[in-house]
């Protein structure tokens, strides 16, 4: 668990929904990919800690990604999300996605990011206990 963890909101479906909707900060969405990723601030060095950093992230990034202003990060993130996973926002939430006008890279970045915290969800076994009733 890194640093920052006891800061960040819980990994549940209302929080993925507060990242679809804009209503939680880019900053802490952001963090929780981070945390989920494995990176941890160590705050006596004052440095990023990558030991539990899958080594693919790590060499490409030792310090984590910006994924709303980084394509590429993103990009990376879309493929390290399993295929029975892809389509989580759309059969868990119901997600049918952005209107014309809102497919602006900072939302459907967004997306991908939520994307990828509902399939941790599912990895952890963590998706049912906040399934909507």
């Amino acid at each position: 668990m890194s640093a920052h963890s006891s800061t960040l909101p819980p990994l549940t479906q209302d929080t993925i929904w507060a990242i679809l909707n804009d209503t939680l900060d880019d900053d802490t969405v952001n963090a929780l990919v981070w945390d989920t990723l494995g990176y941890c601030f160590d705050n006596a060095t004052q440095t990023w800690n990558l030991e539990a950093v899958d080594s693919a992230w790590a060499t490409a990034y030792p310090t984590p990604p910006n994924f709303i202003d980084s394509r590429p990060a993103t990009v990376q993130l879309t493929r390290a999300i399993p295929k029975a996973n892809k389509q989580l926002l759309k059969e868990v939430l119901g997600f049918k996605g952005y209107s014309v006008d809102q497919l602006i890279p900072r939302l459907t970045r967004r997306a991908t990011m939520a994307n990828w915290l509902l399939s941790v969800m599912v990895d952890r076994g963590d998706l049912l206990t906040n399934a909507p009733q």
